[in-house]
């Protein structure tokens, strides 16, 4: 088998193979042995030892040959990727048959891309950020939790009235400065949380101390920069009435309910510290997340990377399936969202994915390259703390036993978690 080997753009190696006649004929014979063994031919049994020129006869050189060119080419492919020791992307391409006899084909390759650092990446130095949490963003989490576990009590003495918090249900229409209803402002059976900030500004402060079946007029001015073009600096009255209160229950912070919430014994100062650790570790991963981006725009420019088209595709697609689960989390359909954007599929992943898998991409690719020439080593015991770490945030007996099983030497779990620590360190390296 004679090789010529071309390095092309977008990682592609191309080979143009020739393989002897004698290789091809070998092929041949395989092509004549499975048809012997398959062959359905009237006036032979199964398994018959059937003639080739009776084989020839009834399936015509042509089908043989194309057999004998596809056992060739799959032949030469496997032998092709051993030989250079090759690890594909994806499946190799038969770009081109040049020739028949002798066999002889270009195959294109996309592999893994090279990647070259220059030297000067051991100067780069930058600044680490530091992470703190204030008692204001504390409050405000604690503050986050209520709302999501406050429930309604439906309110039916007329003398009881509305304040911020509480939930009405109404119906509103709004009109312009000469009386006329205005497009797009009547709502039935709204239901609407006051203090919630959903409707425009003076609409929900202006139904503080309404009462079941009351009937009130706001007069609205809406913000000159509103989002809706049509609605910015139009005075407005609206006519509203208040078809249902509910009184809102907010819960209370007692060791039970933060039991039931957390799985942890704490009363509610305990709890603030538990709240000030997580929101302190969000902040550190989002820090790092930052960090590593910035450390990846000052590594691309001393960077020589060629990324092939099926690996980025990939990468789309993996992309596109996380945005899509985080879509549906609202309980919105991603065909409806892009819809919303009026864009198609096709442009919405050109447009809003296909950059954030290009530099995930890079990232990925270099930080594992920095890792190779830097040798980055993690031992079991870096492991081991960090595995410590992730327990410390579960108490329930079965949890712990499962993440006991999973972190383990030799497991997924483990080296992917040993793997990520390596990345971390190297990233860390140049953060002072």
């Amino acid at each position: 088998m004679k090789v010529e080997k071309n390095i092309l753009p977008k990682s592609i190696v191309e080979f143009i193979v020739e393989a002897s006649t004698a290789e091809v004929a070998k092929h041949r014979k395989k092509a004549i042995a499975h048809l012997k063994a398959h062959a359905d031919i009237k006036g032979f049994r199964k398994w018959a030892d059937i003639p080739e020129n009776i084989l020839i006869k009834n399936y015509g050189e042509p089908y043989i040959a194309q057999m004998t060119i596809e056992s060739a080419i799959d032949s030469i492919y496997r032998d092709l990727l051993k030989k250079e020791k090759l690890l594909p992307v994806a499946e190799g391409e038969i770009k081109e048959i040049i020739s028949q006899d002798p066999l002889k084909i270009r195959v294109h390759i996309e592999v893994f891309p090279t990647i070259e650092i220059d030297k000067k990446y051991k100067d780069i130095k930058l600044k680490k950020k530091k992470v703190s949490v204030t008692a204001a963003e504390v409050k405000s989490a604690l503050e986050d939790i209520e709302t999501r576990f406050t429930h309604f009590h439906e309110v039916t003495d007329k003398k009881k009235s509305a304040k911020m918090g509480d939930k009405l249900t109404i119906d509103t229409d709004g009109y312009d400065e000469k009386g006329e209803l205005m497009e797009s402002t009547s709502m039935r059976d709204y239901p609407l949380v006051l203090g919630s900030g959903l409707l425009v500004p003076g609409f929900e402060e202006g139904l503080v101390g309404a009462k079941v079946w009351d009937e009130k007029e706001l007069d609205i001015t809406f913000p000159k920069d509103y989002h809706n073009a049509d609605f910015a600096g139009k005075k407005t009255k609206f006519k509203v009435t208040v078809k249902k209160f509910e009184h809102a229950h907010k819960p209370e912070f007692t060791p039970e309910f933060i039991k039931n919430l957390r799985g942890k014994d704490l009363d509610l100062e305990g709890f603030k510290a538990l709240i000030k650790e997580e929101l302190k570790e969000t902040k550190q991963a989002n820090i790092r997340l930052e960090e590593e981006t910035e450390l990846i725009d000052e590594l691309l420019k001393i960077t020589k990377l060629d990324i092939g088209d099926k690996l980025l595709a990939r990468q789309i697609e993996k992309v596109y399936a996380e945005i899509k689960e985080n879509v549906s989390k609202d309980g919105i359909k991603m065909a409806d969202y892009i819809e919303s954007l009026k864009m198609t599929e096709e442009t919405y992943k050109e447009a809003n994915v296909k950059p954030v898998a290009m530099k995930r991409l890079e990232g990925e690719l270099i930080i594992h390259k920095l890792v190779e020439l830097e040798d980055v080593k993690v031992d079991d015991k870096e492991v081991q703390k960090e595995v410590e770490i992730i327990m410390k945030r579960f108490e329930n007996p079965e949890v712990l036993e499962r993440l006991k099983e999973l972190y383990v030497p030799g497991n997924n779990y483990y080296e992917e978690l040993k793997q990520r620590l390596g990345y971390r360190n190297v990233i860390e390296s140049f953060f002072e």
